[in-house]
């Protein structure tokens, strides 16, 4: 053996290479032929030297020190090679063998322990006393850098050996390549191996095939200096959890990353309430019938989802932050009601009403508003929840529906007078004919007989128009049209008004030109009957009908004596049950007069000219296009 050993050193610290080959130099045993910061120079380095030893670094980027220690050994057969490490790992020296490391030597050993523990495997014994001895060890003085230069390696060791077995979550050191050189008893029941397998592997491997990512993660540290990177990635074997991988580089003084602090912590049931609270954010943002927003303790806008704008009508960067009596009518925002809601849901948990909202653009809604109060798990209050429901359509339709059900009572009370007349004339007609129709002169029996017609042709009219009003609301009723001449129509009708009423019945008929028209005779007789009906009941001898051909078909007028409809009528003459008090009829007659001229193409108005004569119209087409039955 020559007088002194070549040796390499290999560590990605220039600070420590200088300090070990400085102390390698002095003690005049060791020529240090070549240093290098990587893998890859130790490669290149011990072709060209073959040196007998190679100083090898555990971690380095690129290519770390157990991944290049059999490479070494392929290029330099004849070299021993020296795992250098900061861990304190059985496991990793024993992986460090298996590789071919003659020898791990720990970072905190004293520098004179490390000169010995090189030289043993490359030179005779030092002896214990004499000229090599003491040149080994002619620096250890009091004066000597070597307190220095022990404290850059206590350094490095103290960084290493962190709070680490103890930790509840699973923790690795790797190196700056990825290799496991140390993990702790939770990673070890985390990934579900023996904790020997661990060591020396590649943490990629533990990622099931998200490799890429721990790679890019090293490069965000070791590359561009990021002090923490993060990922989630799948672990396990027979039961595949979701770890969030966290590394941290262990730096040197000078802020050169050696090792990577890997922080492993299952997240599976925190992905799982993170994707129900994002599902439940996603079904409240995509809900448009409902607003629903979150407001603070003091009452103020804090969320927004896309019903709240639909219905109200702000963007959420238009309402965050204001106060929700801006969605309040202006005598409730003086009254402060809506602080009285927000009192009332702090006082009962929860607080429901309805009322009027005003929307962004001025208008109003009718709304269902639930009021919440929200607490953390602490008990605090963090606000309040809130959810409007516009309810203007369906006040409308329970508006609606109250208006029907007063109708029908009105359609029952007005039936009911409606029947007593009629039928108390009949009773008291066959009473009188029964007891005593005997004494009774021909004249008046006549009369009593004629009473008792128009009685019934009164109940059977209104028969048909409750008939008929039924099979219009149930869009049932249907036309059996055939050719009809308007002036036996016109004269027909007004036979039968004249059966019923008498001498009372006054009615003039016009008809200039006989026409031809395509009707439903029965439905054309029943809405005729109605408007001379009404001008009787209604208005005031003569009653004046007319028909005439115009440009687009056949018109039909039907006039009185009176004074017309009073102006409040007017608008609503047609409508089903309107009336104009308790006795004044049904409220169907008019109204399915204009029904019948509409199936017939139709259409039935009032008209009043001003002349005096105001009159109720049909216009009707010649040859319309009608449903058949």
């Amino acid at each position: 053996m020559a007088q002194q050993a070549t040796v390499l050193i290999i560590d990605d610290s220039p600070e420590l290479r200088a300090v070990v080959g400085a102390r390698l130099r002095a003690s005049g045993l060791f020529d240090v032929v070549g240093e290098g910061g990587d893998g890859g120079a130790a490669l290149m380095l011990a072709h060209e030297h073959q040196p007998d030893l190679v100083l090898l670094d555990t971690s380095m980027p690129v290519l770390d020190g157990l991944e290049c220690l059999p490479l070494v050994l392929a290029v330099s057969p004849e070299s021993k090679v020296v795992m250098y490490t900061g861990f304190q790992s059985a496991g990793l020296a024993d992986r460090a063998r298996e590789l071919g490391a003659t020898d791990f030597v720990e970072k905190g050993a004293p520098l004179d322990t490390l000169v010995e523990r090189l030289w043993s495997h490359v030179g005779d014994p030092l002896p214990r006393q004499g000229p090599s001895r003491s040149r080994a060890l002619r620096l250890a003085r009091p004066d000597d850098p070597e307190p220095r230069a022990q404290r850059v390696l206590d350094e490095h060791l103290e960084r290493y050996r962190e709070v680490f077995d103890q930790a509840t979550i699973g923790m690795a050191t790797l190196t700056l390549n990825g290799s496991i050189v140390r993990a702790n008893r939770a990673l070890v029941q985390l990934v579900g191996r023996p904790a020997g397998d661990l060591v020396g592997l590649d943490y990629g491997v533990l990622t099931r095939q998200h490799g890429e990512q721990l790679d890019d993660a090293l490069a965000r540290i070791t590359e561009g200096g990021e002090p923490v990177v993060s990922f989630e990635h799948p672990i396990g074997t027979e039961r595949v959890r979701t770890a969030r991988l966290t590394l941290t580089p262990v730096r040197d003084s000078g802020g050169a990353p050696l090792y990577v602090f890997a922080q492993v912590q299952d997240v599976t049931t925190e992905l799982a309430l993170r994707r129900s609270e994002e599902d439940f954010r996603l079904l409240v943002g995509a809900v448009k019938d409902y607003a629903i927003f979150m407001l603070d303790v003091h009452g103020r806008v804090a969320s927004w989802n896309a019903g709240a704008a639909h219905i109200k009508g702000y963007d959420a960067d238009e309402i965050i932050g204001q106060h929700f009596r801006v969605f309040y009518p202006e005598g409730e925002r003086a009254s402060r009601h809506p602080e009285h809601n927000l009192a009332m849901a702090l006082r009962d948990g929860v607080y429901a009403e309805e009322g009027w909202r005003i929307r962004r653009d001025g208008s109003t809604f009718w709304a269902r508003v639930v009021i919440t109060a929200v607490y953390d798990d602490a008990g605090r209050h963090r606000g309040f929840a809130k959810v409007t429901r516009d309810q203007t359509d369906q006040r409308a339709h329970e508006e609606e529906r109250r208006r029907a059900l007063e109708q029908q009572a009105h359609l029952l009370t007005v039936t009911a007078h409606e029947l007593r007349t009629p039928a108390a004339v009949i009773d008291g007609a066959v009473a009188m004919l029964r007891d005593g129709g005997d004494d009774l002169e021909p004249h008046e029996r006549r009369k009593v007989l004629e009473a008792m017609a128009s009685s019934a042709l009164r109940l059977q009219r209104l028969i048909t128009d409750l008939g008929t009003a039924s099979d219009v609301q149930a869009e049932a009723l249907a036309l059996s049209p055939e050719p009809v001449s308007l002036r036996a129509a016109l004269v027909t009708s007004v036979d039968r008004v004249r059966a019923a009423h008498g001498a009372a019945a006054r009615i003039q008929v016009r008809v200039d030109h006989d026409v031809e028209l395509v009707a439903d005779p029965s439905r054309l007789g029943q809405a005729l009957d109605n408007l001379l009906e009404n001008a009787i009941r209604h208005g005031r001898p003569p009653v004046a009908m007319s028909g005439e051909r115009t440009a687009r078909g056949i018109r039909i007028a039907v006039s009185d004596a009176g004074p017309g409809l009073q102006p409040r009528l007017v608008d609503r003459v047609f409508d089903r049950f309107a009336h104009a008090g308790p006795a004044a009829g049904s409220g169907l007659g008019l109204y399915l007069v204009r029904e019948i001229a509409r199936l017939h193409g139709g259409e039935a108005s009032y008209v009043d000219s001003g002349s005096g004569r105001p009159a109720f119209v049909l216009d009707l087409p010649a040859q319309p296009e009608i449903p058949r039955s």
